[in-house]
């Protein structure tokens, strides 16, 4: 049965949600607002951990967020294309949950899935809106929908952000949903291999950085996003 939610993010891997907007998905969970979760692939190429484990740290980490769902659409890490049949797929998936607002995969970044994951997504919000692309999920035709807007998190790379949101109070929640996740972060009885992301300092800058982008609008701490298209405001009173 097709629903309509308020904020719907995609992340190529999971922890890639928690990890460049986990702070404003709680934040916006709290307002009250609907928000789902999809992961593209279950980052089975990953050092550390093996896709069962990060299935359940992903749930875990869902439900610290308050989230209403999360899904993972089993796509090939490393992979996966921004091709037709990816494409369909994921556009089944804006059909079946309307989102208002897609948050997605940084543009540029280290790892070739999240700008890979970012064209993939911001292509299937197009390309769902348009009447002649047929979809049908579960047996049913599917209807044209295009989210009114398409924000990316900032992840490895210090992109400049267009616009940054305030998570003052909910930092402490966005890093209890990235340490759920310890499989692939800084666990000093791990006997895993190390890796850029699993050492204390990468926990540290993630903190850090929020911290220092909520410095440059005056407030805690922030999340920053790029969008592909003008920001608009109703009012200058709208501004922070």
């Amino acid at each position: 049965m097709d629903r309509s939610i308020d904020i719907l993010a995609f992340g190529a891997h999971p922890d890639d949600v928690e990890l460049g907007c986990g702070g404003t998905i709680v934040k916006e969970v709290k307002l009250g607002k609907s928000v789902g979760i999809i992961d593209l692939t279950r980052g089975e190429l990953g050092t550390r951990g093996t896709p069962e484990i990060r299935d359940e740290e992903s749930a875990n980490a869902a439900k610290v967020m308050g989230i209403n769902f999360r899904e993972n659409l089993g796509f090939k890490d490393g992979f996966f294309k921004n091709d037709e049949s990816h494409q369909i797929e994921v556009i089944k998936i804006i059909r079946k949950y309307k989102p208002k607002i897609v948050l997605c995969n940084a543009k540029d970044d280290r790892h070739i899935d999240h700008p890979k994951g970012a064209n993939l997504i911001t292509d299937s919000c197009f390309l769902s809106g348009l009447k002649k692309v047929k979809t049908n999920y579960n047996g049913i035709n599917q209807e044209p929908h295009r989210p009114l807007n398409v924000y990316h998190y900032i992840q490895w790379k210090n992109s400049s952000p267009d616009f940054l949101v305030d998570i003052s109070g909910y930092e402490t929640q966005k890093m209890n949903t990235i340490k759920c996740y310890s499989s692939q972060f800084y666990d000093p009885s791990s006997k895993e291999p190390e890796t850029l992301i699993s050492k204390k300092n990468f926990l540290d800058m993630i903190y850090n950085r929020s911290s220092d982008l909520g410095r440059l609008i005056g407030v805690e701490h922030a999340e920053g996003f790029t969008s592909n298209r003008v920001i608009a405001t109703n009012s200058l009173n709208d501004l922070i």
